[in-house]
């Protein structure tokens, strides 16, 4: 399993037009990949190209969040979606 972790630095959170910027990128990977806060319970992790998902998720900024992906060749593609977390999509 691949790991990554990144902190939510969108203003809002991950609501809205942050949720559907992820999501949308998140879905065109070529691997699957799920999201859950830091410290949450494995079986809580959520599809990562889910908007649904992400804004039920609750992350606000500041918040540490934990993407993984059981799928080959998934380092860049993580690595891509964390770039999106740590940038503020509401400046």
């Amino acid at each position: 399993m691949i790991e990554r972790k990144a902190t939510v630095a969108s203003r809002v959170g991950l609501h809205a037009r942050p949720a559907a910027i992820f999501a949308e990128a998140a879905g065109e990977l070529p691997v699957e990949v799920t999201i859950a806060l830091e410290g949450s319970p494995a079986d809580e992790a959520m599809d990562a190209s889910s908007i649904l998902s992400l804004m039920s998720l609750g992350a606000e900024h500041g918040d540490v969040v934990v993407l993984r992906s059981e799928d080959d060749g998934a380092d860049e593609a993580l690595d891509s979606l964390v770039r999106i977390l740590e940038t503020d999509h509401d400046a």
